[in-house]
């Protein structure tokens, strides 16, 4: 393969990651099962424990290339269902998955998404995170501001009774999103499904019972 000829080509941080994504599990199991990415588990497993992708469910996937969320999502919630992705990246056709190619944070996303949708969803998830800059506080504010986002959108367009799940970092202002989802929600949580490895930062927060614009 092209990928490991040029090994001596490498950074160290890059053979590094390399090495950990031949030993990994969940990435050989994405290969034999034929799913896109590892990232697809993360969902299956909150999933499992939730279900929250109830059959006939409408949802939007944030952040949504490679598609391993989106293929989860559109298996569980069946042809009676819908799943709508946007991402600022390429993403391969999904056969029930309906794709926009946008950036989250232009001003115009959002109402594109909301115009596409057509109406309430049941279940908003986003999985965006932003390009890493190998510094900590940098790269943790940066998801936040992608999360915030992310939770004012699915405040905007979910149904009563809602769900929202979103990907965060530990650093301490995914404390305040915290805080901030429990006024409009029955009950919020951090999750860390198996396929999120250990050693990382990565939380994801879960929000069921979405109260509406009455309960606000």
């Amino acid at each position: 393969m092209a990928w490991l000829k040029d090994e001596k080509h490498r950074t160290l941080s890059s053979r590094t990651w390399l090495e950990r994504q031949l030993r990994d599990p969940y990435v050989m199991r994405a290969k034999r099962e034929g799913f896109r990415s590892r990232a697809a588990y993360k969902l299956a497993e909150i999933d499992d424990k939730s279900r929250v992708l109830k059959p006939g469910a409408r949802v939007v996937d944030l952040g949504a290339a490679p598609g391993g969320w989106s293929e989860i999502a559109v298996r569980r919630v069946g042809a009676g269902g819908r799943v709508i992705a946007l991402d600022i990246l390429d993403m391969k056709p999904i056969v029930g998955v309906e794709f926009l190619k946008l950036d989250f944070l232009d001003d115009a996303a959002p109402e594109q998404l909301k115009a596409l949708l057509g109406g309430k969803a049941d279940v908003v998830l986003s999985d965006m995170a932003s390009n890493a800059t190998g510094h900590r506080k940098t790269d943790h504010l940066r998801i936040m501001a992608l999360a915030d986002a992310a939770a004012q959108f699915a405040r905007e367009v979910l149904a009563e009774g809602g769900a929202f799940v979103c990907k965060v970092l530990q650093g301490g202002t995914e404390a305040s999103l915290l805080a901030a989802l429990k006024r409009d929600f029955a009950t919020v949580k951090h999750v860390k499904p198996p396929a999120s490895r250990s050693d990382s930062a990565e939380l994801y927060l879960l929000a069921r019972g979405f109260r509406g614009a009455q309960g606000r």
